[in-house]
């Protein structure tokens, strides 16, 4: 299949490009606004879909609305009905179209357009009314206000929130690369006209400043927002994606004493939090129970022999893991337990708790394990 996105150096059109290469698809043209008008019909000759990204939406005067969105796909809808097959066409419009301002008329005039090219080639062609774009490669004040808040927020640089509870529709550009893949496909592709750009997040200037402010913070409270599901991890991709090279990384606490070092390294509002350990050869850490509170031990280098006691019975239990195999114990409320390093090197930990460290209520309690 060949394929022809206009718009080829715009945000959306790269991150749709990488996804096309990944599925296979090598055949794929690139048109934007250095291509010469009169060098459309090589272009897009052999094509069998185009999808036409390109548009104009914050020119310096009012009158380019015409000539760079409806203009160019009139000039467009030209080149591809001279095509000896008519191939088809994906658009991406706005939700604007619906109203009467000066980029929302070019844009319907666009759609208007595209439409007679479909009734009068038989030509398959889908108009994308969509809301804001955001994801990485977005260009901030540009493509849309998360770009710019995600770029000054990652440079510590101030941002300007002039209503906070004005609405705002959202669309990320992954999901948006999914619903125009899906077109490629006669079969599966919804009916010619119209379709839904989905999913689309709801929110407010306001909640999006603050979601986007609060990323920071975590490195100094190593506590991370809900970034696993829906806007929040969206938002947070982008903003990690603005980051300038020398923030990639960050520095971690470490404690040390005579037994090893303790360090951690993230913590989750409702799911605990990960750190890590050493321990020297022969050294013993724990000897305390929990009431609640539960562990997940990973040892990822040496030789630990885990010991539990049962605080009532004295029953006792011990169990013995390496590096080498990857085995998780878990610390379980109303036993004592400890951790020895029974190797001859270091021994290197991963730890899960299911709740953070709270100084006031720790839920720990000192015990040996050993009754001697």
């Amino acid at each position: 299949m060949r394929i022809v996105i206009t718009g080829s150096q715009g945000f959306i059109a790269q991150n749709l490009r990488v996804h096309l290469r990944e599925r296979g698809f090598t055949d794929v043209a690139g048109i934007d606004r250095q291509t010469p008008a009169h060098e459309l019909p090589a272009r897009l000759a052999g094509a069998d879909f185009v999808f036409h990204l390109a548009g104009v939406n914050r020119p310096k005067d009012v009158a380019e609305f015409a000539q760079g969105n409806a203009g160019f796909t009139q000039t467009l809808c030209e080149a591809l009905a001279a095509l000896p097959r008519a191939p088809a066409v994906a658009f991406a419009s706005s939700t604007q179209a619906a109203m009467d301002n000066p980029y929302g008329l070019s844009k319907r005039q666009a759609e208007d357009t595209l439409l007679a090219y479909g009734a009068r080639t038989g030509a398959r062609v889908h108009l994308l009314r969509m809301p804001n774009v955001f994801g990485k490669w977005s260009r901030p004040n540009y493509n849309s206000a998360v770009a710019t808040f995600c770029h000054n927020t990652a440079r510590g640089l101030p941002i300007t929130v002039n209503d906070p509870a004005a609405p705002l529709r959202l669309i990320y550009v992954d999901d948006l690369a999914a619903v125009l893949l899906k077109l490629l496909d006669p079969a599966s592709a919804p009916p010619a006209g119209f379709v839904d750009a989905e999913p689309v997040y709801e929110t407010t200037v306001g909640e999006l400043a603050d979601t986007i402010r609060a990323f920071p913070e975590s490195r100094a409270t190593l506590l991370t927002p809900r970034v696993g599901t829906g806007l929040v991890r969206a938002l947070y991709a982008t903003y990690i994606s603005m980051l300038p090279t020398e923030a990639f990384g960050y520095g971690l606490v470490r404690h040390a004493d005579p037994r090893g070092v303790f360090v951690e390294m993230l913590k989750t509002p409702d799911c605990g939090q990960f750190s890590y350990f050493t321990a020297h050869p022969g050294i013993t850490r724990g000897e305390h129970y929990h009431h609640t509170k539960t562990e997940k031990f990973l040892v990822i280098k040496g030789r630990a022999r885990f010991g539990f006691r049962h605080i009532l019975t004295d029953e006792t239990y011990e169990r013995t893991v390496s590096g080498e195999v990857p085995e998780v114990v878990e610390s379980i409320p109303g036993w004592s337990h400890n951790i020895t390093n029974i190797g001859d090197d270091e021994m290197v930990v991963m730890l899960w708790a299911n709740e953070i460290f709270d100084r006031q209520l720790p839920d720990t309690t000192a015990m040996k394990v050993a009754l001697s």
